[in-house]
């Protein structure tokens, strides 16, 4: 066919196509448009700052969700570890007879499938005295010296002292913030006030003991460690009336989450009616609490992300405007409706990525330094910054989500995405003889 034309319009044939080749959806003449727009001129500098504004309040808006979300995922595992890690997964109680032959019990669920380790214990609530006079409430567990090993978070975070001979030592360990409360060390007698005590012709008289401090340990957690006591078993027994019977055993699952499936071979093994409770049953109230509030700052903190888009389409909306005259022309040049929206589709686009990104920079770099951060604003306002007393963790912590640092992403890019839609239609529409006659 080329052939049969003439020479000129041979030549001019390939140019057409291959200017039509370079003018194609999102072209490079398109994308230089939108990088035109998005740069500061004199003129346009109020623009500039508006979409300085939409790009920051999305970086912000990014860095702000991701860091807290990781805090409130850290925070609830490390609680949920201090938790699991000291007190059984699955708590066996009798019903109508006592645990006597707890030692020949405990043998046959550590056999169970699933089941890491189980121990028996005693415990009760009692008031402890230290040297400087001062009492406070406290939770004695009374455990086996091969028991207290197996529970790792304790056994490996002795700060003085040791378990070493613990079952014939009669002493007690207590955590730091109660040594510290107390002013009590290593050595260092604690008094122990029970009510549950004599039975005489008076009445109950409260029994009171006091037992050397053996060790010093630090579980993490500001609560365990300022009200926990553990005291050997056979002491326990004697101290709380329950001579060779405990109260629960408690038995510790590979998988805490699986935990439904040991049920039905703890009861076989159990040999009796038994009580069973789970950890999820008696921290219920705690944990849905703080997935409620997760769900909640989510959804507060996505209204950031939400102000910062409104900016991208005001900004863009004041850009179609200024640029009305420039958007005729390139109409009159032979762009489509197509063209112009697109241009402007990617101008709002770019600030809407580009905050996203840097939202995720700075998120991740804070998250991978959130306890430096944490110690330095303490360190520089001269208060605790992240209370122990109040937030139970001696730590913040800061644990990212893969799935949920997308469902971020995502959601900021879409709220970018739909804030350019309108703005971009507008200038599509915008007729060129009117735009050049009011110019």
């Amino acid at each position: 066919m080329l052939d049969k034309l003439p020479k000129k319009q041979q030549e001019k044939k390939p140019a057409a196509q291959a200017q039509r080749q370079g003018t194609g959806p999102f072209s490079s003449l398109e994308r230089m448009i939108a990088w035109r727009y998005l740069r500061s001129r004199r003129r346009e500098a109020f623009i500039s700052v508006i979409a300085g504004f939409s790009f920051t309040g999305i970086m912000l808006g990014v860095a702000t969700l991701i860091i807290v979300m990781a805090v409130m995922n850290g925070f609830r595992t490390e609680l949920l570890n201090r938790i699991l890690g000291i007190n059984g997964h699955l708590i066996v109680a009798p019903i109508d007879s006592p645990l006597e032959d707890y030692d020949h019990l405990v043998k046959r669920m550590d056999a169970l499938q699933g089941v890491k380790f189980a121990i028996p214990v005693v415990e009760g609530q009692a008031l402890v005295q230290g040297s400087i006079g001062a009492g406070t409430g406290a939770l004695v567990r009374g455990l086996r010296e091969q028991d207290v090993n197996k529970l790792e978070l304790i056994a490996k975070n002795v700060k003085s002292g040791t378990f070493a001979s613990f079952d014939t030592s009669d002493g007690v360990a207590i955590g730091t913030r109660m040594a510290q409360n107390l002013g009590l060390g290593v050595g260092d007698d604690l008094k122990i006030i029970s009510p549950d005590g004599d039975v005489t012709p008076f009445g109950v008289n409260a029994r009171t003991k006091a037992y050397p401090i053996k060790a010093i340990f630090e579980i993490g957690m500001s609560e365990y460690d300022a009200s926990i006591v553990l005291m050997p078993l056979g002491e326990a027994q004697l101290f709380f009336n329950q001579e060779d019977r405990v109260q629960s055993i408690e038995v510790f699952a590979d998988n805490p989450d699986k935990v439904d499936d040991l049920r039905a071979g703890v009861e076989e093994a159990a040999e009796r009616p038994v009580m069973l409770t789970d950890w999820r049953q008696r921290n219920a109230t705690f944990f849905s609490a703080l997935q409620v509030e997760r769900n909640v700052m989510f959804m507060i903190l996505t209204l950031i992300v939400l102000v910062a888009a409104l900016n991208i389409i005001s900004g863009l909306i004041m850009l179609v405007k200024d640029k009305g005259r420039d958007i005729a022309i390139l109409r009159t040049m032979g762009a489509t409706r197509g063209a112009i929206m697109r241009i402007f589709l990617m101008t709002g686009a770019a600030i809407g990525v580009t905050g996203t990104l840097a939202g995720v920079v700075l998120g991740v770099v804070v998250c991978l330094n959130v306890e430096r951060i944490r110690a330095f604003f303490s360190w520089l306002s001269g208060t605790t910054l992240f209370n122990p007393e109040l937030y139970f963790l001696s730590q913040l912590p800061a644990e990212m989500n893969l799935s949920e640092t997308l469902s971020v992403i995502g959601m900021a890019l879409f709220l970018s995405f739909i804030a350019t839609i309108f703005p971009a239609w507008r200038a599509a529409k915008l007729d060129p003889v009117e735009a050049l006659r009011y110019e």
